[in-house]
């Protein structure tokens, strides 16, 4: 049987509230600087007072020339293929685009049937859906022809594929709050297993629509109540004055490829993944399970031959919800035991909010990010810890040594994840 291939990261590509790239995203990071505060009323309705990380004054046709330095003809087919789509569409063109350009596949390309694509989320267009609820209503034969390809989920990998020409495998992955991770996972396999030699794993913002905003305010697993007239300090993960997620808008992308690849196109490598886990707690509800997210790490653990031990820090899932930061401190501490004391915590939703289907990319970047530079980034409004023995950051970025990472992201309906990345040999300052 022939030994699984090492897969790395050679690209990355954010477009945040607090970064729209990857070097601003970083300096964010390093700052501990927050994006959440009052939604614009036309990006999404909050009837808890508008509070979230928006991804505001987001123009696509502009953005694309920060991107001036990739060949001409590859911008020209983003900007055909995307300038009339939904703004989740859009996002996620922009961050692959950049991480498109880091890994120089511009320059030192795969070949078209060796790349895959995987597309984090499902239910993508719940906004666009909303929007054209009304159009539809009042004058139906007045709906646009192309509402008929952009409510597929599918509209994401089709217009990546045809942008970036990768004729692979594709497909997009449902994990609801896990998605990032799950997508990051299935990526990984495919390479494993030598079914492509590279793929884009793509996570676009989640555009919620007002629906989805009630829902998620009536189930009682939104905050921003208490914390209404000072938006900056809502978003309290691991705080005893927690009480809900806030919502975050944010895109992000990874190039992942085999390390044999890599090293034949001569590019950095920026992280190698190790090892990632997905596993189901059997339950359909909400509710998250100490069980089930000790599972997830400790097979990810496993399946790279790791130990607690080797583990410097944890990307935590970190809601800011009391039942989910409950049940993960308590699980981190069934897995790390003896090492919890040395290991540090925090959670990048402390200032990006909780992006949802994007969050686990998202926050993949961030892990890459802190392990290459050599720091770990603030949780902010962490002013009463939920747990004394844990270390998490405080309000500033601490110098650390992380050779080992794991990033945790959870979903409704029992899923599980976590992905470990490992720092390379030789690196260079994302700066």
């Amino acid at each position: 049987m022939n030994k699984p291939r090492s897969v790395v990261v050679t690209g990355m590509g954010v477009i945040s509230a607090i970064g729209r790239d990857t070097h601003e995203f970083a300096r964010a990071l390093r700052e501990g600087r927050s994006g959440i505060g009052y939604l614009a009323q036309s990006s999404a309705y909050c009837p808890l007072g508008y509070i979230g990380a928006g991804l505001s004054d987001f123009c696509f046709v502009p953005g694309l020339r920060q991107y001036s330095g990739l060949p001409a003809g590859l911008l020209q087919r983003a900007e055909q293929c995307a300038r009339r789509s939904p703004l989740m569409v859009q996002s996620a063109v922009l961050s692959s685009l950049e991480a498109w350009q880091q890994a120089r596949l511009y320059e030192q390309p795969i070949p078209t049937r060796q790349m895959g694509i995987v597309v984090a989320g499902s239910n993508l267009t719940q906004r666009y859906q909303y929007d054209n609820r009304q159009k539809f209503q009042e004058s139906p034969e007045y709906l646009s022809p192309w509402y008929a390809l952009h409510f597929f989920d599918t509209d994401h990998v089709g217009t990546l594929s045809e942008i970036f020409s990768i004729q692979g495998e594709g497909f997009t992955v449902g994990g609801a709050s896990a998605s990032g991770n799950t997508a990051i996972i299935k990526g990984f396999q495919a390479i494993r297993s030598g079914l492509v030699e590279a793929c884009l794993v793509a996570a676009p913002m989640t555009d919620l629509s007002p629906m989805e905003m009630q829902g998620f305010s009536n189930l009682g697993a939104m905050g921003g109540k208490n914390y209404y007239h000072e938006p900056g300090k809502a978003c309290r993960p691991f705080d005893k004055d927690h009480e809900g997620f806030i919502y975050g808008q944010s895109s992000a992308s990874l190039v992942l490829e085999s390390r044999e690849s890599a090293k034949k196109r001569e590019v950095e490598v920026l992280a190698e993944i190790v090892g990632g886990a997905l596993v189901l707690d059997g339950n359909r509800l909400a509710d998250s399970t100490v069980e089930g997210e000790t599972r997830a790490m400790e097979e990810a653990l496993a399946q790279a031959h790791l130990q607690p031990g080797h583990v410097d820090y944890i990307n935590t899932h970190g809601t800011s919800t009391p039942l989910g930061d409950e049940t993960e401190i308590r699980a981190i501490k069934k897995v790390l035991k003896n090492d919890l004391e040395r290991v540090w915590l925090n959670s990048t939703k402390s200032l990006v909010g909780h992006c949802l289907s994007s969050a686990g990319v998202v926050e993949a970047a961030a892990v890459v990010i802190q392990m290459r530079e050599g720091f770990v980034h603030p949780n902010l409004n962490l002013d009463n810890p939920i747990d004394g023995d844990c270390r998490f950051c405080g309000p500033r970025a601490v110098p650390a040594k992380i050779n080992l990472a794991l990033s945790n992201s959870f979903g409704f309906g029992g899923i599980n994840t976590s992905v470990i990345f490992k720092k390379p040999v030789h690196q260079y300052s994302i700066h």
